[in-house]
């Protein structure tokens, strides 16, 4: 397993593109040209891993969603990428009836039921298309990849299978065996891709268990079939027996429910929390430049602008877990360095300008040449080294506003402080009563603040105020959030009583 589960999924997915076949390395020719029909899902497994260009080196000239109004190429092959839902069957046959491309390569994400695959046989051969249908493939790809080591299950209908979700007291066992099939699906086609058969631990009595046994269960039933199992070949390698299996632990969010409401003042961590983050790329709102805008007239839009923070980005490798005021030191640095190589090559430039014929100056100018030249060729590493400054300039700036807004510094020493039961300077109820707090983070740290010393030298008055303004406040984000108000009533009792009983 010394690939990561990265590159093994853009090996998969590349694969893929081209027509399931391997492709063919240091090749000179031109790639067939194609058209890309993914979906939502789609969509987000192919984002983080492959950017434009190198869909277009392989030969994608236009990706599109499957649901949006498409007009026919007759003459182009197209690849789809999607899942196996009613309503995307129903879209690929619709697409097969009107004859919207030359030859068709379905690829599911999941495994595709047997009932599915007939209704597309159906509308092919009642299309006449049945010899455009040049292949279709499950990929077991229905996981993303966010880094070498990190990956989530999914992020389109995530709050479907979210702690909130399993943990609802009105949930029903159809429901939530709903929500351990999705969640089961999605490790078995990681583990499918990673070409290994795991060894699982799971906590008892929890979800996790449901989750282990019914993966458990998976695995089983297709290494029984060993003409078709997915671990043999080519994705295990050294066979389903080898002793290089890894450990899947499964665990309950029970078990340490602080950490998600604990923040960290690193760069990664601020940029999930305070941004617009998702999938590797954040959105930012750039100013609209008011000052310049005459009297009466009407305000400019935002612009909004996207950037990538991927593993080729060797800034965001070195300093994403560094904390945030060493990144903003390391910003300014490597434009001090950008600007002392634009000014080497400026200078060099001007020597190579020199008049006259004199010794001197020939001698100057034969010695200066290797140096220009080999200025001039690392001129593309000098200018994506200026758009990563850029970048994160922009994405740094950002941040420290959000930080300035919302007071975050001081959040972070007061979070600090309680998580290793030091001396506070200010008491919970004034970081509550702060009318420019953010009202979720006081939530947040009424949480976390798990001291008792502290909580017995507040009264009980005193605690019912921060139990009122705390349920309030987060009451009402949760509203913004589209979270309903009154599921809540029952944690404020709930509340109200452990904290009275301290005394």
């Amino acid at each position: 397993m010394a690939a990561g589960i990265r590159e093994k999924q853009t090996v998969a997915l590349k694969r893929m593109l081209n027509f399931n076949l391997p492709p063919i390395k240091n090749s000179t020719g031109e790639p067939v040209w194609k058209v890309l029909i993914y979906d939502r899902f789609g969509q987000d497994i192919i984002s983080p891993l492959l950017s434009v260009k190198e869909l277009r080196d392989m030969g994608i000239t236009l990706h599109l969603l499957l649901h949006s109004d498409r007009d026919p190429i007759p003459d182009v092959p197209a690849v789809y990428f999607v899942m196996p839902t009613e309503e995307n069957i129903d879209r690929m046959c619709q697409d097969l009836r009107n004859q919207l491309y030359e030859s068709y390569y379905l690829n599911f994400i999941s495994a595709i039921s047997r009932s599915k695959l007939e209704d597309i046989a159906n509308a092919a051969l009642g299309a006449s298309a049945v010899t455009q249908v040049a292949k279709v493939f499950d990929q077991y790809l229905n996981f993303i990849t966010l880094e070498d080591d990190m990956f989530v299950l999914c992020n389109q209908n995530k709050e479907l299978i979210s702690y909130r979700a399993i943990n609802r007291p009105d949930i029903t066992d159809t429901e939530m065996e709903a929500i351990m099939d999705t969640v089961v699906d999605s490790l078995f086609c990681f583990f499918v891709t990673l070409g290994a058969i795991p060894i699982i631990r799971c906590s008892r009595g929890t979800a996790a268990e449901m989750v282990a046994v019914k993966l458990d269960k998976k695995l089983r039933e297709n290494l029984r079939d060993a003409r078709n199992s997915l671990f043999t070949g080519d994705t295990l390698g050294a066979g389903q027996f080898s002793f290089q299996r890894p450990l899947l632990v499964l665990v309950d969010r029970n078990i340490d429910l602080a950490t998600p409401l604990h923040h960290t003042w690193t760069y990664q961590a601020l940029v999930h929390d305070v941004l617009d983050f998702h999938l590797n790329r954040v959105n930012l709102e750039e100013s609209s430049g008011m000052e310049n805008s005459p009297a009466g007239a009407r305000p400019k839009k935002k612009n909004k602008k996207s950037y990538d923070l991927t593993p080729a980005d060797k800034f965001w490798q070195k300093h994403k877990g560094s904390p945030f005021p060493e990144v903003a030191e390391s910003v300014q640095q490597e434009l001090e360095s950008y600007r002392a190589q634009e000014d080497e090559v400026k200078r060099l430039k001007s020597i190579m300008g020199i008049e006259g014929e004199d010794e001197g100056a020939i001698s100057m100018l034969s010695d200066n040449t290797a140096k220009l030249t080999s200025a001039v060729s690392s001129l593309p590493e000098l200018l994506e080294k200026k758009r990563l400054i850029d970048l994160h300039t922009n994405v740094a700036t950002a941040v420290l506003e959000h930080i300035k807004a919302r007071k975050l510094d001081v959040y972070f020493e007061y979070e600090e402080k309680i998580m290793s039961k030091s001396t506070l300077d200010k008491s919970l109820l004034d970081m509550i009563s702060d009318p420019d707090a953010v009202p979720v983070r006081k939530g947040e740290k009424l949480l976390l603040h798990g001291d008792d010393k502290v909580m017995r030298a507040s009264s009980k008055e005193d605690i019912k105020k921060i139990v009122n303004q705390w349920c309030e406040r987060l009451s009402r984000s949760l509203i913004l959030h589209g979270l309903p108000q009154q599921n809540y009533s029952k944690p404020k009792q709930l509340l109200y009583i452990t904290t009275l009983q301290r005394f």
